[in-house]
């Protein structure tokens, strides 16, 4: 059995590798052990938002994975600069996905109850 140390997201772990004999169909897998100490890292960068689907400057997307529990606003709507537009459910919490500045709402691409990616379009503001 071999151990290697690897490290994830800036935790280090250690696990430990059997080689197959010839013929073996499969081998037995352990769970990790505990994380090992982990060199403090620098502070992470503010991860960068994703690319506008629709193109426009305005546009937003869904900064995760989730569910539309609500939409606030219509096509036409007035919107100010931080206001929610749309209430996005991931992971059990509500996330409020907020306008990105003052304007009118161009489009919204979502309805309640859709299931949305991470990175897909919600809406776009002019």
């Amino acid at each position: 059995m071999s151990k290697y140390k690897i490290t994830l997201n800036g935790k280090s772990y250690e696990i430990e590798v059997e080689a197959l004999k010839e013929g073996e169909a499969k081998a037995a897998v352990s769970s990790a052990k505990a994380p090992v100490s982990a060199a403090p890292s620098a502070k992470a960068a503010p991860a960068a938002p994703a690319a506008p689907v629709s193109g426009g400057a305005g546009s937003v997307n869904a900064p995760m994975p989730g569910t539309i529990l609500r939409v606030n606003k219509a096509a036409g709507d007035a919107v100010k600069a931080g206001e929610a537009v749309v209430v996005l459910e991931a992971m059990k919490m509500e996330n409020d996905i907020s306008s990105p500045k003052d304007g009118v709402i161009k489009s919204i691409a979502v309805n309640k109850g859709d299931t949305v990616a991470s990175g897909q379009f919600l809406f776009e503001v002019e």
